[in-house]
């Protein structure tokens, strides 16, 4: 199982009434890893998908080479995992302030059979994350508020990346999700970020498949 890696187009900003275009679009320009927001209305005011979603482009993603990466902004994400991992998902994401239980969540989500990773609002210091170190596959830091897509970068989301890379030192792969495009993916991957969420920035671009070359290559530099 890989961890997600690269630039991560985000569905939430696809088309939903082209969504399978959309996804290959991007995959067809070197994608592979698709990002699926989950929101559930508690956690974050928004409501957007579930196991279904992910069940539908399942095989379209694998087929490729691809994997899907699965975040949930919801509360008690322990109850839904299993769902999750029989639609498809190859990455689970759970939010450090979701839930009381996340060692054992983590531990279920690999015992799925996905690797797991750990999400940090951008109020939530990196210490959480000290002692679960050798529980995730991947540390997501918030560089936005989550729950609603197109907002702006957090300048202070530089540091806190170094400051992660320096706890975790050079594994589990650190995400980054929020505001990335051409001017805030080089810098993040400067601080020590692997993969990179980008969904306004991609799909909102007349043309997804260069918009997302562009950010890859921004993340080269």
């Amino acid at each position: 199982m890989t961890a997600p890696h690269g630039v991560a187009p985000s569905i939430l900003a696809a088309d939903f009434a082209r969504l399978g275009a959309q996804v290959e679009a991007v995959m067809d320009a070197g994608a592979r890893t698709i990002h699926v927001d989950i929101m559930d209305g508690h956690f974050v005011p928004p409501i957007t998908m579930g196991p279904l979603v992910v069940a539908a482009l399942a095989d379209q993603v694998h087929g490729a080479g691809g994997i899907l990466d699965v975040h949930l902004m919801i509360e008690r994400p322990e109850r839904q995992i299993a769902d999750f991992a029989k639609a498809g998902a190859d990455n689970i994401t759970i939010h450090a302030e979701a839930t009381p239980h996340l060692h054992y969540t983590l531990q279920a989500i690999h015992e799925s059979g996905c690797t797991a990773g750990l999400a940090l609002c951008p109020a939530t210091p990196v210490l959480v994350a000290s002692d679960l170190v050798t529980d995730v596959d991947v540390l997501l830091v918030m560089t936005v508020n989550p729950g609603w897509g197109g907002q702006a970068f957090l300048p202070n989301s530089i540091p806190k990346l170094e400051r992660a890379r320096a706890l975790l030192g050079p594994e589990p792969a650190i995400e980054v999700d929020g505001g990335i495009d051409v001017d805030t993916a080089g810098p993040c991957a400067s601080a020590g970020a692997t993969a990179f969420v980008a969904g306004t920035a991609v799909f909102g671009a007349a043309d997804p498949g260069a918009a997302y070359r562009e950010i890859a290559a921004a993340t080269q530099r």
